[in-house]
């Protein structure tokens, strides 16, 4: 029988597809075929560590190819659910199980997923549809003013093409206090052509006082630090942003404090007798893990310059998630929401209080999260999280979409991409996935354009990936590559988010040489106009903002989908040609009869009313009724 026996994507087995609100009905189905002697049909559904629930399906249709049966399940409980189906086959208890990504199998699978989540989660309007902007604030733009207060230790680069130091010092410790300068003078001198770029919302690297370039080292999280300006400025900024129509959303760092700070003040910056390092008696001594007192304590990953805080100690919780804490200091100079470094290490309560903390300012103000695996069914430290079921996280940083286009575009990897993505979209609450923050590369990551066309890093060290570029040829084959991505990145569900540079066509290998200053005046003007007119499109269409996702092909070499918007009536179906040869395209081989009215967004250069002709690594998008 060519009729699966279930498919958890298809609409005929799942309905609805993907994660459901709490007391939200949904419906199963099994088809077999006629000749097959099935009795007990039973659909097992229990949340982990919970007794199953037992739920016999009916038998809804005898068609002549099938015998479909079905059932109805109501969620009463929020949460991470498991679900199987056992039945008889011949008088043999036989089972129903995942294999693969989607469909049924008999016996030897994995046990299917199904995420319930609050029944009142929403996403803010303001952050679907729009498109991200992540800034390293010391590399994007530096507007040449000087600064008051700033310490003395710093070595600032005068060249602003530099290589970011990446050697350790005579003691072979790698200082990380080599900075260019960068600061919120210059993001706002920068503000129109983020506009241009369609940027709807900044994301920030850490901003506030810390004593190394990165800053995920906070020293003081009451004050910006004095190299990037003033708290006045921050609030300046957040305001010239606003009349662009561009919101900005912090890097919160909870999980650890800088060992240079006036927390810990482990070498005496902040005085003799200040922190918990220095002072036993210290308000904050209780924040941090001592095992030997003060020369042993627990650090971030084992790096001594960044000691662990216990979130839920009362003192640090109200600090960071009390009323007028750090949460919402920083909302009422004008901050629109915040990323969470490392939340897979920040504890379940403590995210519940920030929760609380952040939404109490206002449903609008958005928390995104770190995670690099699927959110939906992570656990860390033996513990089931429950980021994405209402409480917690908004939506997280989307790395299996990242990984998933990548594979698709270098290597081909169509089945691994549509799956990649549909799970995805499967597991994550609908308002989740709307908002999924979609980037190509981060701070954290090879630049994309290096990534695509460039050779795999492996284990080279950093002498290896400092000032190692793409040939010529690479560089022309990277471009093409990263516009396919860019392709994917902004008309799949979820937010795309540029990271600074990538638009102009930087490269680099891991951290620093994935954070060196953008290229002004050196800029691929090419890339960036097809970065504004991706952005364009994505506007012209509200599909783009919450429309389901639905595959219509996708081989190693093309890729068609739509996405579509049934509450507007609209969809936007995109066509995309990622390989080395013109490809031309029939419309009725994909858009059938449901898609009506088709109009171009974006129109190739050679396309007939039912046919679109495709170059080389280039990409069409119509928009349609329904």
């Amino acid at each position: 029988m060519d009729t699966p026996i279930f498919d958890c994507f298809d609409l005929n087995y799942k309905s609805p597809f993907g994660a459901i609100r709490q007391y939200q009905p949904s419906t199963f189905s099994l088809r077999f075929p006629k000749e097959w002697n099935v009795t007990d049909p039973t659909l097992v559904m229990f949340r982990p560590g919970e007794k199953e629930r037992f739920i016999p399906l009916d038998i809804a249709d005898t068609t002549t190819e099938c015998n479909v049966f079905t059932c109805n399940f109501n969620p009463l409980h929020k949460g991470l659910h498991h679900y199987y189906f056992s039945l008889m086959i011949d008088g043999n208890r036989r089972y129903v199980k995942r294999g693969g990504a989607r469909l049924g199998v008999l016996d030897n699978g994995e046990l299917f997923q199904l995420t319930v989540f609050d029944k009142d989660m929403a996403a803010p309007d303001w952050i679907k549809g729009g498109i991200m902007y992540q800034i390293f604030p010391d590399r994007f733009c530096r507007s040449g003013e000087k600064h008051e207060n700033v310490p003395t230790d710093r070595i600032i680069h005068e060249n602003w093409e530099d290589t970011p130091f990446f050697r350790p010092d005579d003691r072979g410790i790698i200082r990380n206090n080599d900075y260019f300068a960068g600061d919120f003078k210059g993001i706002e001198s920068k503000l129109p052509y983020l506009q241009s770029l369609g940027v709807t919302c900044i994301y920030l690297n850490p901003v506030f006082e810390s004593h190394e370039n990165h800053r995920y080292s906070t020293a003081c999280y009451e004050h910006i630090d004095p190299m990037l300006g003033t708290d006045e400025d921050f609030e300046h900024l957040c305001k010239q942003a606003k009349t662009y129509g561009i919101d900005i959303i912090l890097d919160g760092v909870f999980s650890h404090t800088g060992a240079d700070s006036i927390y810990f003040n482990k070498f005496g910056r902040y005085g003799d007798h200040e922190g918990a390092y220095r002072d036993p008696d210290s308000k904050y001594k209780n924040w941090y893990c001592f095992s030997r007192y003060p020369f042993d304590y627990e650090s971030w990953w084992g790096i001594t310059t960044l000691p662990n805080v216990n979130e839920n100690n009362p003192d640090y919780t109200e600090y960071i998630c009390g009323e007028n804490g750090i949460l919402q200091r920083w909302i009422d100079k004008g901050a629109r929401g915040w990323r969470l470094d490392v939340a897979d290490e920040l504890p379940d309560e403590f995210l519940d209080n920030l929760n609380k903390a952040v939404k109490a300012k206002g449903d609008d103000k958005v928390i995104y999260g770190e995670v690099w695996e699927d959110a939906s069914n992570k656990e860390s430290y033996g513990v089931r999280r429950r980021y994405l079921i209402g409480g917690q996280l908004d939506s997280v940083m989307n790395y299996p979409f990242k990984e998933a286009i990548i594979n698709y575009c270098k290597y081909g990897d169509a089945r691994g991409f549509e799956d990649g993505v549909m799970t995805i979209l499967e597991h994550y609450p609908k308002p989740s996935a709307d908002m999924l923050m979609n980037f190509l590369s981060t701070h954290d990551t090879e630049r994309i354009l290096t990534r695509l066309a460039g050779e795999d890093v492996g284990w080279h060290d950093r002498e290896w990936q400092a000032e190692r570029y793409l040939s010529p040829e690479q560089y022309v084959y990277g471009l093409s590559l990263l516009k396919c991505a860019m392709v994917l990145q902004f008309f799949l569900p979820g937010v795309p988010c540029i990271y600074y540079g990538d638009e102009a066509g930087l490269e680099g290998y891991k951290d620093p040489f994935n954070r060196r200053c953008y290229p002004w005046g050196k800029e691929n003007i090419d890339m960036i106009d097809f970065t504004k007119q991706l952005a364009g499109i994505r506007k012209a269409s509200k599909a783009f903002a919450q429309g389901e996702m639905k595959f219509l092909s996708c081989t190693p070499e093309e890729c068609v989908f739509a996405r579509i918007d049934k509450l507007n009536r609209e969809a936007a179906v995109i066509f995309l040609n990622k390989s080395k040869y013109p490809k031309t395209f029939k419309l009725d081989d994909y858009m059938k009869g449901e898609y009506t009215d088709p109009k171009f967004l974006r129109k190739p250069h050679e396309s007939e009313e039912k046919t679109i002709k495709l170059s080389p690594f280039d990409y069409g998008v119509l928009v349609c009724s329904i």
